[in-house]
């Protein structure tokens, strides 16, 4: 499965290209310390947002740009835009590096992704970063998310642009390019905080600058996300991240993988929605660094 390298190189810092079954993939090398591969989430969305320059004290990071966004290549058929392949893209970057095992930090859908990496491919990971993710998707999950979001205008009746948010959320579903989805996203993201509104000078540059892909964030899993009945496979030891005010991704399942993990530290954060790294970036940092300890 495409090229495999093992010398340094392919950890120098900087934009890195290479090909996974003649797919462009493409990742981003910063930072010095042990090295911890970063998948973002969505699917579709582009890799920056997930950016910790702090993180990048500890760990040599490893940004993912997953097919089918930003510089990475597409994939020719959208049906492929599943878990499994981006299982498998993520599989060649590791290989690709040349390290006997890394860190490994999923955000959200990203979390999905790694989820089933390690249980995939126990022998490459040192240990996991399970950053506002959940062991299941489905009915449950989706309607506890829409309860959330429906609502976030009661949480905040001081500011009447609350009130517009759940149907901005409602645009992205029925959005078929990149530029409308685009805008309906950054729309709605305001749920995505535990206080958008109070620090809006703060987090407006993050909202304006998120992309998205059309192609693969419409694509349509074929097989239902749940591996609660595998979680005790998982043995490297794991922190699992989540924000307090996670409308999508929220404690009750950072819960259920703590429980099901044998090796897991929960930390929830307090003054987080589902961007904690840039909403309390010190104790995110902290928890993450956490798993060099263990």
């Amino acid at each position: 499965m495409g090229s495999t390298s093992h010398d340094v190189s392919a950890l120098a810092p900087g934009a890195h290209t290479f090909t996974v079954d003649g797919v462009r993939q493409v990742y981003h090398v910063a930072g010095t310390g042990p090295v911890c591969v970063a998948h973002s989430g969505g699917p579709g969305i582009e890799w920056a947002y997930l950016r910790t320059p702090s993180l990048e004290t500890h760990f040599t990071m490893v940004y993912v740009e997953p097919v089918g966004t930003g510089a990475s290549g597409q994939l020719d058929n959208a049906d492929d835009y599943r878990l499994d392949t981006y299982v498998r893209f993520l599989h060649a970057v590791v290989e690709h590096l040349g390290e006997p095992r890394v860190y490994l930090l999923g955000h959200s859908h990203g979390g999905f992704v790694v989820q089933r990496y390690a249980l995939a491919h126990p022998d490459r990971i040192a240990g996991l970063a399970l950053y506002d993710t959940s062991p299941v998707t489905g009915a449950e999950f989706w309607g506890e998310a829409m309860a959330g979001l429906a609502a976030y205008p009661q949480r905040h009746p001081d500011r009447p642009e609350a009130a517009a948010v759940p149907a901005a959320f409602a645009q992205i579903g029925g959005a078929t390019d990149d530029e409308s989805l685009g805008a309906a996203l950054r729309a709605a993201l305001p749920v995505y905080f535990a206080d958008f509104w109070g620090r809006q000078d703060e987090f407006a540059p993050f909202q304006a600058a998120v992309r998205i892909w059309a192609t693969p964030a419409g694509a349509q899993d074929p097989t239902p996300f749940d591996v609660r009945g595998h979680l005790a496979e998982i043995t490297v030891p794991v922190v699992v991240i989540v924000g307090a005010y996670d409308f999508i991704c929220g404690p009750r399942w950072a819960e259920q993988l703590h429980a099901g993990l044998p090796d897991s530290r929960l930390v929830t954060l307090e003054r987080s929605g589902h961007f904690a790294h840039i909403e309390q970036p010190v104790e995110f940092t902290d928890a993450v660094a956490e798993l060099l300890k263990r």
